[in-house]
């Protein structure tokens, strides 16, 4: 199974991190190039633990649509999400963050798999990983854009 694993660097505080990376609302900003809706369960605001949320998205010329769940969550340090349906085999999300003197270290273990039997581990090689590593990329770079300015407020208004 692919494993990617992605460290990167926000200067914010982990509380603040942690509750943008759980955000519905910044995950469909970042993800607007897909045009990535919600669609069913927690569709905006901060999903929680055990909440789901269906994703709408196109991906590779075809439109997605794939249900994960909160399956564990120890605030503001890490949560984890899992497919329940979709377009994979199998894929699990590990969020963790770690607070250090200036600002807070997020950390991305993504493990999936292609549904294609050989195939698939040769989509996984070829093209899928990277891709899904862009994807990864552009989440984290907008939740810093949004850490590290006062976007948060507007983000995470109660």
């Amino acid at each position: 199974m692919p494993t990617i694993h992605l460290t990167t660097f926000i200067a914010a505080p982990v509380e603040r991190v942690f509750d943008l990376s759980r955000s519905i609302d910044l995950h469909k900003k970042a993800m607007a190039h897909t045009g990535e809706q919600a669609v069913a369960g927690t569709t905006m605001g901060l999903i929680g633990l055990d909440e789901t949320v269906t994703w709408k998205a196109k991906h590779f010329y075809k439109t997605r649509i794939m249900k994960v769940r909160i399956t564990d969550m120890k605030a503001p340090y890490s949560f984890t999400d899992e497919m329940v349906e979709g377009a994979f085999k199998s894929m699990r999300h590990e969020h963790h963050f770690k607070p250090i003197e200036n600002g807070t270290l997020a950390i991305d273990i993504f493990h999936f798999e292609s549904p294609w039997g050989a195939l698939g581990k040769m989509v996984n090689s070829i093209c899928l990983r990277k891709y899904m590593e862009q994807l990864l990329n552009q989440r984290n770079r907008m939740i810093r854009e949004y850490a590290e300015t006062d976007k948060w407020k507007f983000m995470l208004q109660k």
